[in-house]
């Protein structure tokens, strides 16, 4: 499903006392796959590069150099509007911070991401209630004010609002940064179940050891380098 190749990033910033630019190599010479339906961590410390290979995997940004490739086709070069196709109907994204919308229920926020495909408003209804329950939602929470959920009822909205397009890739982002341990738990045996049962492709980033041992396979990232992957 996905293959980087020899990826790079390079960050250009002005110099204060030359004005010549300075280059920053965040990401250098990283190479990698990921199969269908895997369950992978990324895992690295601050300033390590997951957070640029993060954006580079989720279609937010372009490496410098080398080829991404999703489902064959090289993301790599894409103009702004092909990257935007490519997040809205290959890729979904679970955030920290859950970005959910306080004053609109749960069904409503999972709902959001078909209002601008073709989708009639039943079909929307339907399509939002399955993934809710295969976040893992209760059925009594669907009509609840994100605001009035617990922050493992929001990170749950916010997996099942990641599922309703049916993407091929779940990006998720520190999902439990945010959340107490025992609540940290439930999310991630959400992702568990989601990769097992579903089979869906899961790449988490992380930089805690316990959150990135629930994938079934770990490659680590230090100083923008593939330094290992282990399973």
């Amino acid at each position: 499903m996905i293959e980087c190749k020899h990826i790079s990033k390079i960050y250009k910033s002005p110099s204060v006392e030359s004005g010549q630019s300075i280059e920053t190599s965040a990401l250098k010479d990283v190479s990698f796959k990921v199969a269908n339906g895997e369950f992978v961590a990324i895992m690295g410390p601050s300033g390590s590069g997951k957070s640029t290979l993060m954006h580079i995997l989720g279609a937010l940004d372009t490496p410098s150099k080398g080829e991404y490739l999703l489902d064959g086709q090289n993301v790599s070069n894409l103009s702004d509007d092909d990257l935007a196709d490519i997040r809205k109907n290959k890729i979904g994204f679970v955030f920290q911070s859950f970005n959910l919308l306080p004053r609109a229920t749960a069904l409503r926020n999972v709902t959001l991401p078909l209002v601008y495909s073709d989708t009639k408003k039943e079909e929307r209804e339907k399509k939002a209630k399955e993934a809710l329950l295969s976040s893992g939602l209760d059925e009594a929470h669907f009509n609840h004010l994100s605001n009035q959920l617990s922050g493992g009822q929001m990170q749950r909205v916010a997996i099942a609002r990641a599922l309703v397009n049916n993407p091929a890739l779940i990006l998720a982002d520190e999902p439990t940064g945010n959340l107490d341990s025992k609540t940290g738990e439930i999310v991630l045996a959400t992702f568990k179940k989601l990769n097992k049962i579903q089979g869906r492709t899961i790449i988490l980033i992380t930089h805690e050891k316990e959150v990135a041992q629930h994938a079934n396979r770990i490659i680590h990232i230090k100083d923008g380098q593939i330094e290992n992957s282990s399973t």
